[in-house]
């Protein structure tokens, strides 16, 4: 299995091949199948529609998710066709890495004429120095 970043790297390359080939203007389902072709075609186990379970507290399941592609059992993709991402698109990627248990996850959009793209890394426990805010 490859770096995380190298990982990272060439699911971005391949994804911004397609926005190139494609442009924008298709179904979210076209460039799903794209990516997960083009993907293949590279040799990266690519797992469509893949489900992850939410649980709560006490570990009940209260819901599921299908993200979109889980890349190499360690990158989770969400697409979009939107003008623009959004602040929901970005707390929908947090809210499947938290509840698939994943540190990565990518988010791309093929809706707009620019190539949009944003890496998300997840983690349970808070970083040990968090930046401090200066109060004025």
């Amino acid at each position: 299995m490859k770096d995380i970043q190298e990982l990272a790297n060439q699911v971005r390359q391949t994804a911004y091949d397609i926005h190139a080939y494609h442009g924008h203007g298709h179904l979210e389902k076209v460039y799903e199948n794209a990516l997960a072709h083009r993907l293949r075609k590279a040799g990266l186990d690519v797992q469509v529609q893949h489900p992850i379970k939410v649980h709560d507290e006490d570990g009940t399941m209260i819901g599921d998710y299908l993200a979109d592609l889980l890349v190499e059992r360690s990158l989770i993709i969400e697409l979009k066709t939107a003008k623009n991402l959004a602040p929901e698109h970005e707390a929908q990627v947090l809210g499947y890495l938290k509840s698939a248990r994943l540190s990565h996850g990518l988010l791309i959009n093929f809706g707009s004429y620019k190539f949009e793209i944003r890496k998300f890394i997840w983690s349970e426990t808070p970083p040990k120095n968090p930046p401090t805010i200066p109060s004025f």
